[in-house]
């Protein structure tokens, strides 16, 4: 099977005051046609960057400064902006994390979606508001003639999360990027999203990227996951080994912070210290100055990315794996 994604050396740069800041260094991966890849990682690792770089939408002090971004074998990254405008949003599309601050507060959901459908599906204006109307159904948004005429203040949080969805997928992209679309909702809400964009997930067949910091949602909604810190690729693979038998010691120490169902303990576990500031980074494994396992070569030599025996498509990039 030819990957729908494939991301290959990606780089995005930071160009600050205290000097150049590589945000992502090296990142690549594939997704599959109908196959969800899970990004996860701790606030400032490097996730939502990623993605932000593969939609072009990285504005100064950043620049993409190296790597290959394809989608179905059309490189993306080397598109000039005018021919950017033509993907974005049609061919591939994003569900970003805050839908009050990604939407327009001063114009209709239905002016938002109408103008994303004209633009990709070349619809008249009939047709466009009987498309836009409908994928507000789809994503089972009530009353969606009503809700189709709304300012965006007026819906509660879940609907304009469901309101977003509809948007992304109102013109059948071909890679959605969905960046923590559950963060600000209460976990009601989050599971009635999650199953609702895996039902249309598995209608559509999509080729997905999740991100998030959530264990939990991981687990439920993706079939590989790459762990990512300081920019860099930890570890990658079945989302299930990863979970059950991780080999990073930043991967296990996350999944050790979670809380357990069933028990009862007075303080959770967590992991020692904090991300480091963008020119405090070690010069080796970013991880260094966090980890149990540390070696002398971790903070000099930045560690590869080397593949696990006995599993499928799974690596890790650590110097002295669990």
């Amino acid at each position: 099977m030819n990957p729908v994604v494939q991301v290959k050396d990606l780089e995005t740069t930071f160009f600050l005051k205290s000097g150049p800041f590589r945000a992502v260094n090296k990142i690549s991966y594939e997704i599959n046609q109908g196959e969800t890849l899970g990004i996860v990682g701790e606030s400032g690792c490097g996730k939502s960057v990623t993605s932000f770089s593969l939609m072009r939408l990285i504005e100064k002090p950043g620049k993409v400064t190296g790597g290959e971004f394809t989608l179905n074998g059309k490189s993306i990254l080397g598109l000039d902006e005018r021919q950017m405008e033509d993907v974005r949003g049609g061919k591939m599309a994003m569900i970003f994390q805050e839908p009050m601050t990604a939407l327009n507060p001063v114009l209709t959901i239905g002016y938002q979606m109408d103008e994303q459908i004209k633009k990709h599906l070349k619809l008249s204006p009939k047709d466009s508001r009987d498309r836009a109307i409908e994928m507000l159904q789809l994503v089972g948004i009530p009353s969606a003639a009503e809700r189709y005429e709304s300012y965006p203040h007026q819906l509660s949080g879940g609907m304009r999360q469901r309101a977003m969805i509809a948007m992304a997928l109102s013109c059948n992209p071909e890679f959605l990027i969905a960046d923590e679309p559950t963060t600000a909702l209460d976990v009601t809400i989050q599971a009635q999203i999650l199953e609702l964009f895996q039902s249309i997930q598995e209608k559509m067949k999509m080729s997905v990227q999740f991100i998030t910091h959530d264990l939990g949602v991981i687990s439920e909604v993706s079939d590989r996951t790459l762990v990512m810190y300081g920019g860099q690729m930890c570890e990658t693979g079945n989302t299930q080994d990863i979970l059950n038998s991780p080999r990073h010691p930043y991967t296990a120490a996350l999944i050790q912070s979670r809380p357990k169902m069933g028990q009862r303990v007075n303080r959770l576990k967590t992991i020692e210290g904090v991300v480091p500031a963008p020119h405090e980074f070690p010069k080796g494994c970013p991880f260094a100055n966090r980890c149990g396992r540390v070696q002398p070569e971790c903070w000099t030599t930045k560690p590869r990315l080397t593949t696990v025996t006995g599993y499928d498509k799974r690596a890790v990039a650590c110097f002295n794996p669990l």
